[in-house]
């Protein structure tokens, strides 16, 4: 139904602006080689602030050993990196496996009942990273498809963390029915809440839904517009969106002046409530 829109494993670092030494690891792109004696850290957190300096000043084999002993420890943001690196093959070898176990950690180490504010945004990261690979699932890799377990996942960071991209895979789950009851007036208000975060894939698809008024959502041209403009002026990168800048010509294509001038306003609107 929604060509081009996909549920999504979110392997960039998403955590908050209190998140100390988290701009730091943004391009951290250490390679390993042949493994080194590990050095001694006071402490995992040590470790990680030896990581940083390692990478900062080059040398990648020694902040890595530093990133390994801080993940080893507990420490939730290095244990991200190394999910993050592993998933998308940054710098080490591609391994599903292995990252899945990094993300598992994670929520597997979070203290519901005390938690680390500075790790609220990694956590939430990988509870969403968990429900991705829960329901794609990795045949033959030990990671079976889970759609229970995706759905719980999504849920949690979506309502305890506010996570746009849970919102989203959320959103998706429930309008295309994916192991749970289809519903897409509940996915469309998923969707709303990360849309209105500037999460453009939710964008894409909400000013669709309610561009066409699909499945019960009701049909508000003006409103579709402004979410698949916004969704537009955020698709900087034209392969990867294309489906987005496929799905906003269509629209502008086929509406009226009057739809077009309803949504100009309903954006200033949307803008001026945001400052």
């Amino acid at each position: 139904m929604f060509k081009g829109a996909s549920f999504v494993l979110v392997v960039v670092l998403a955590v908050t602006a209190t998140m100390q030494d988290a701009s730091a690891l943004d391009d951290v792109k250490p390679s390993v080689t042949e493994k080194e004696p590990l050095a001694i850290f006071r402490d995992p957190r040590q470790a990680m602030t030896k990581y940083i300096e390692g990478y900062r000043s080059g040398d990648a084999r020694s902040s890595m050993d530093a990133l390994r002993y801080a993940a080893d420890g507990g420490e939730a943001l290095a244990r991200w990196k190394l999910g993050s690196m592993y998933a998308q093959g940054d710098g080490v070898p591609h391994d599903d496996v292995k990252a899945y176990q990094y993300f598992q950690q994670i929520i597997e180490s979070y203290d519901e009942a005390n938690p680390n504010p500075r790790e609220r945004g990694v956590v939430a990261s990988a509870f969403v990273a968990v429900g991705a690979y829960s329901l794609n699932g990795k045949p033959g890799k030990g990671i079976e498809r889970d759609t229970g377990r995706a759905f719980e996942m999504f849920s949690y960071a979506a309502t305890e963390f506010g996570d746009m991209h849970a919102q989203y895979n959320l959103g998706l789950m429930y309008l295309e029915g994916a192991g749970i009851t289809k519903d897409v007036r509940r996915g469309a208000r998923w969707l709303r809440l990360a849309a209105d975060k500037q999460h453009i894939e939710s964008q894409a698809v909400l000013g669709r839904l309610y561009f066409n008024g699909i499945d019960g959502v009701q049909r508000q041209r003006a409103l579709g517009i402004m979410y698949l403009t916004m969704a537009r002026e955020g698709a900087s990168e034209q392969t990867k969106y294309k489906w987005i800048i496929d799905l906003y010509d269509s629209a502008i294509s086929t509406s009226s002046d009057t739809d077009r001038q309803a949504a100009l306003a309903y954006l200033e609107q949307f803008v001026k409530g945001r400052r």
